[in-house]
């Protein structure tokens, strides 16, 4: 059984995502947010106290991307991946880690100094910083979907997951208000799939049968 640490509306929603949009088997571990400060237990498994943390036999990982990526190709053959043979290959990959590494990251500082630092340690000017850089990455993905309806491969794929994950943050951060048309219309298809509505549905029902406070930052 594939067991997901998994806190509500954080990088481990990547992982959920592909569990349900693949239909495979798994328990869902909830934990509150940061479970570093919240769950002190939670670090003899994960020393860093992050989340995701996906166990599946004796594989351990904690990148969210990277998990998304194992799950499709060590669950496939799978839509969800776009093979070596392929010619998106490279921009799939891409795609992957550009979700994680070039949307998600500018908006973790956007989040730490408007929401999660005490108040005397925010930072409006890091905000707006960091938001400008997000909103100037986003370009890229709205050049991408401007005329088709996934990114890459003619259909959707754990890229989607990944940068739709970044989206559902900037949602959530109060940022979607700036998308272009173009990212606009991506994003609701993206959460328009049933997968992304089961995903949802599982972390609120979960959350409620482990009775976690919810201390999500949304």
């Amino acid at each position: 059984m594939i067991t997901l640490y998994h806190c509500k509306a954080a990088r481990s929603f990547r992982p959920l995502w592909a569990l349900e949009e693949l239909g495979l088997e798994y328990e869902l571990k909830m934990l509150p947010f940061p479970p570093r400060v919240f769950a002190k237990e939670y670090l003899a498994l994960n020393p860093l106290g992050t989340i995701p943390l996906l166990i599946d036999g004796d594989v351990r990982m904690t990148e969210s991307a990277a998990i998304a990526q194992y799950l499709v190709t060590q669950y496939g053959p799978t839509p969800l991946a776009i093979g070596t043979d392929e010619p998106e290959f490279g921009g799939y990959l891409n795609w992957l880690h550009f979700g994680e590494a070039t949307l998600t990251f500018p908006q973790t500082l956007v989040l730490r100094y408007s929401r999660l630092e005490p108040e005397e340690r925010r930072n409006p000017q890091v905000v707006a910083d960091y938001s400008k850089w997000f909103l100037g990455r986003l370009r890229a993905v709205e050049a991408a979907v401007a005329n088709r309806d996934m990114l890459c491969g003619g259909r959707f794929t754990a890229a989607d997951i990944s940068v739709g994950y970044a989206l559902l943050m900037a949602e959530r951060l109060g940022l979607s208000g700036d998308f272009t048309p173009a990212v606009v219309g991506y994003w609701q298809r993206l959460r328009e799939r049933d997968s992304f509505r089961r995903a949802v549905k599982a972390e609120t029902l979960a959350a409620e049968q482990q009775k976690i406070p919810d201390t999500s930052w949304s």
